[in-house]
């Protein structure tokens, strides 16, 4: 009966050692354990610690040693050393015998040791892998920094270089008008150096162009045959090809400067036959250089035309950036000097002019006579050099525009220029035109095509209409007055009604001008006002730039005049006095006007309809170009105001008039692109979005 208990005892301890253990101990040797606790007893110890809880066996070869059951995380530590087959009973051999303890305790210590070694190996090439990745990073950020040095320097030594220019191009000039020793024309070899330059610099320009297109068709050609690499070339050469040009102005600017350099070449032609007039006259000092100079000057014009106004968009100035900003520092340089020449020598030409009318030989070395050239160019010049003037003013900001987006080759330079490009094409309103008809709707637009609604504007068509044939009439008047042949007493008494007759028209298109542009402030006051930004920062764009610049020519022509009526004791100097300062009032407020009125849209679809102060734009474009006319034909001689030309001194006033008044007539002219740039997109409402299709709806 005993023996039966034990068996059963015997084999619930199995049991419960195979539930707890997975199994039993290796080898086939059977365990007893010792009697059993009774429950309450169990309970009472179950409080006790892990170690104390766990049940005691006996071996069975040795009944008075306790041994303890094998524990999971040896069995682990087991499986982790790569030795599964071992069991509990190798754990319960290694404790009965030492040798095998000291053998299990030093493979524990090798595995150890060798996971601490491979843990630090890994830490230190994490370690060497993070600092060679600093080291790149470091490496590409000193890289980044030394072009941006670079880039720095060349910018203020190309800015260093076109001063230099310019300061020589205002002193040779002057030095042959103010020193009876200089021989004339000395400089003329320092011009050939400035229009050869730009002449190199635009044809290296155009010779890239021509270089890059013909590496890329040639890559095309080569891989026209593979199918998936020719796909992903051409993908690139397209991007990089159509990319987004960035139009410098607007249109009509860009037409107008065509117009300006038309009449710059046709005086630079005229100079070039008056040398073959004086080439025989010893007196006039004349050499070869006085006839390619001209010429040079002639196929520089017509290239610069071409780089700026029709092909900027296929040359990217941006690849060469070194060249480009000396190159392009080195025109604006020429186009400067090319005005201080211009207004030297037309400053020369009426001075020489008045001290020939008083028998005068101080400035005998300067000859001007010629049968049939000479005799154009001195009747020709007070209408031709204003289109010199204009158009290097011109050539000049929009030069000077384009070397400001020239950047560093690196990757956000690229970024931010993209980004100024397409900022610099949302900014000019220009550009408004269908879209072209494609079968599956692409948004297709073409820059050749425009659509002119001219609704809400008759009105002041029509009244400008009035203005303009008022103008006419009274120019035909003092081109009559002036050359009317008496003596001189008489001749002065018509000198006078003319200035007086054209100084009344003055008067009345500036006040009526004054009045148009208050009430169209008022009118345009409730439109939207959305104004582009660029980085953070609004800029005034290169159309209100201008303007600006131009704007200076009118102070200085406005207040020279207001000075000289008003200590003047003559009788018609009040009416001058009234005119000038009708005139000044009338350009700032104009001037306020447009530089608001750029930004104007239309905020909703009633404001769209009823187009508020258009009629008032269409009658302050008119108005200008009648203000423009008087200023070509009337006001840019220094004769027109005997009185000025007395109280400053003939030298004086011609050298004020000279400056101010070529920045007067530009001014408004450029008046009239900037109004009918307003006329044209203000009255607009955009949606957010275009489809190729709306046009047509």
């Amino acid at each position: 009966m005993d023996t039966m208990q034990e068996e059963h005892s015997l084999k619930l301890s199995k049991m419960r050692y195979r539930d707890r253990f997975g199994s039993l101990p290796g080898n086939g040797l059977l365990i007893s354990k010792l009697p059993q606790v009774d429950e309450n007893e169990r309970g009472e110890s179950s409080a006790s610690t892990p170690e104390e809880s766990q049940p005691l066996y006996t071996h069975p070869e040795n009944p008075n040693e306790l041994v303890p059951p094998p524990r999971t995380h040896e069995f682990n530590s087991q499986e982790h050393l790569g030795s599964s087959s071992r069991r509990g009973s190798a754990i319960i051999a290694a404790l009965r015998r030492p040798s095998q303890a000291i053998a299990l305790s030093a493979a524990h210590a090798v595995m150890a040791q060798r996971k601490y070694f491979m843990t630090l190996f890994q830490s230190h090439s994490d370690r060497s892998l993070h600092d060679d990745e600093n080291k790149k990073q470091t490496d590409r950020e000193i890289l980044r920094n030394r072009r941006l040095g670079d880039d720095a320097l060349t910018k203020i030594l190309s800015a260093l270089y076109a001063k230099l220019l310019v300061v020589l191009g205002m002193a040779f000039p002057i030095t042959e008008i103010i020193s009876p020793n200089v021989r004339p024309f000395f400089y003329q070899g320092f011009y050939l150096y400035l229009y050869l330059g730009s002449i190199l610099f635009v044809a290296y320009m155009y010779g890239s162009l021509i270089k890059e297109k013909a590496v890329s068709s040639a890559v095309k050609s080569y891989h026209k045959d593979a199918k998936t690499d020719s796909t992903v070339l051409e993908k690139k050469i397209d991007e990089q090809s159509n990319h987004h040009p960035i139009r410098y102005g607007s249109f009509y600017l860009r037409l107008g400067a065509i117009a300006f350099g038309i009449g710059s070449m046709v005086y630079s032609g005229l100079e070039f036959g008056r040398y073959f007039e004086l080439k025989s006259n010893d007196h006039c000092h004349s050499n070869l250089l006085n006839a390619i100079t001209p010429a040079t000057r002639m196929c520089l014009t017509l290239l610069q035309i071409q780089f700026i106004f029709l092909n900027s968009k296929d040359v990217q100035i941006g690849r060469h950036h070194i060249v480009s900003r000396f190159g392009l520092m080195h025109m604006i340089a020429t186009n400067l000097c090319e005005w201080l020449y211009v207004l030297v020598e037309e400053t020369k030409h009426e001075i020489v002019h008045f001290e020939e009318r008083h028998n005068n030989t101080k400035h005998g070395k300067f000859c001007f006579e010629g049968h049939v050239m000479g005799s154009l160019v001195q009747n020709a010049s007070p209408f031709l050099f204003p289109c010199k003037i204009e158009y290097s003013l011109i050539c000049a900001v929009i030069l000077f525009e384009m070397w400001k987006e020239i950047k560093a080759n690196t990757k956000e330079s690229k970024d931010a220029s993209s980004q100024s490009g397409i900022n610099n094409d949302v900014r000019s309103p220009g550009h408004h035109g269908h879209f072209n008809w494609h079968l599956f709707g692409s948004a297709m637009q073409s820059h050749h095509h425009f659509s002119v609604d001219c609704s809400k504007a008759h009105k002041g068509l029509f009244s400008g209409i009035l203005v303009i044939v008022l103008t006419i009439i009274s120019l035909i008047m003092f081109f009559v007055l002036t050359s009317y042949p008496g003596a001189k007493e008489e001749k002065s008494v018509y000198l006078n009604n003319a200035e007086i007759e054209v100084q009344v028209v003055e008067l009345i298109l500036y006040i009526i001008s004054i009045i148009t542009v208050v009430m169209a402030m008022i009118k345009m006051r409730p439109m939207k006002y959305c104004r582009k930004t660029h980085d953070g920062h609004s800029s005034l764009g290169l159309d209100n730039t201008l303007l600006v610049v131009a704007q200076t020519g009118m102070f200085i022509y406005c207040m020279f005049s207001i000075i000289g009526c008003y200590f003047n004791t003559a009788h018609n100097s009040t009416m001058g006095l009234v005119v000038e300062a009708f005139s000044f009032i009338q350009t700032c407020l104009q001037t306020i006007f447009v530089l608001d009125g750029w930004w104007r849209r239309c905020r909703n679809l009633e404001q769209a309809r009823k187009k508020p102060g258009r009629e008032l734009v269409t009658f302050l474009i008119i108005s200008n170009m009648a203000m423009w006319i008087v200023n070509v034909l009337v006001k840019n001689r220094a004769e027109f105001r005997p009185t000025h030309l007395q109280f400053y001194g003939e030298w004086a006033w011609t050298i004020i008039t000279h400056i101010s008044m070529p920045l007067a007539i530009f001014y408004r002219f450029h008046s009239t692109i900037c109004l009918f740039e307003i006329w044209k997109s203000a009255f607009k409402l955009k949606p957010p979005y275009k489809h190729p299709l709306l046009p047509f709806i």
